[in-house]
């Protein structure tokens, strides 16, 4: 499993009249997480279209809306890859309150799309390599 913690703070145009992070924000967060997580791994999101020539579009999204998030909250997004990714690749997301009380879960399911044929594709293998040792260590 390779898990990414990254911090965002919930700014107050991103609020609903209650001071709530608004329902429809959460999917950017997710984004925030998963962009973020690959730039962990050491590459760009951009890359995979303007260099490699894959897209990743989102096939499903499943959010469990736990505890509200309020406006200055310190948020962590934390995004995990529980599998090795294969034609789709599967982003848990958890987002944690400053107190470290979980307020959302949610799992967002993309495929590897070739930009030019538009047919699902594999992981690419840069991706798979890099991952790799972290799943190598729970077997």
């Amino acid at each position: 499993m390779y898990t990414f913690d990254f911090h965002k703070r919930v700014r107050y145009a991103e609020t609903d009249k209650m001071g709530y992070l608004y329902y429809g924000n959460y999917p950017k967060y997710f984004e925030i997480g998963r962009v973020e997580t690959i730039r962990s791994l050491g590459f760009d999101y951009k890359d995979f279209e303007d260099v490699h020539g894959i897209m990743l579009p989102v096939v499903g999204l499943e959010v469990k809306y736990l505890e509200p998030a309020y406006y200055d909250d310190l948020l962590t997004i934390r995004s995990s890859l529980q599998t090795m990714p294969g034609k789709m690749i599967s982003f848990h997301h958890e987002i944690l309150r400053p107190d470290g009380v979980i307020i959302n879960k949610a799992t967002v399911k993309l495929f590897f799309v070739d930009v030019q044929t538009n047919k699902r594709v594999s992981a690419p293998t840069f991706m798979v390599d890099a991952l790799k040792s972290h799943f190598d260590q729970e077997n």
